[in-house]
């Protein structure tokens, strides 16, 4: 168990989103390489698998933390790629389209509070870079 800690601990302090530039915009959305998505996938259920262990009452904290963390990453790649996926289709809409901005003007103005919103977690997520400093 110690060895497999270690290893989780190896595996992720250096791991980094991507990030692809939004439109020649500041904002830059965020997703994990296929390589890391396939390691957290293969880490969550490691951990999952020590934290069933009878033998987890040394590491439990350590265990808890780590069952914990992969799981949010897990939770906000998921959340976060239907949101960036949906925000980029809607902003054509609420944010580039006059017609659109007439004929649901207030659509359009609680749009452009969300705008706001996703482009400041965007950004905070750019600026931490790493996946478990972002998604702790």
């Amino acid at each position: 168990m110690e060895k497999n800690l270690a290893k989780l601990e190896e595996n992720w302090k250096d791991i980094k989103f991507e990030f692809t530039q939004h439109k020649q915009s500041e904002v830059y959305t965020i997703r994990l390489s296929d390589e890391n998505f396939d390691l957290l996938e293969n880490d969550t259920n490691l951990a999952s698998s020590m934290q069933a262990s009878r033998y987890i009452a040394t590491f439990e904290k350590e265990v808890e933390h780590w069952t914990r963390i992969l799981s949010q990453i897990t939770e906000i790649l998921t959340v976060s790629a239907e949101v960036q996926r949906t925000w980029a289709y809607l902003e054509n809409l609420f944010l580039h389209s006059d017609e659109v901005k007439k004929e649901l003007p207030v659509q359009a103005e609680s749009f452009v509070k969300i705008d706001i919103e996703v482009k400041k977690i965007l950004t905070d997520a750019y600026k931490k870079q790493y996946a478990t400093v972002f998604c702790d």
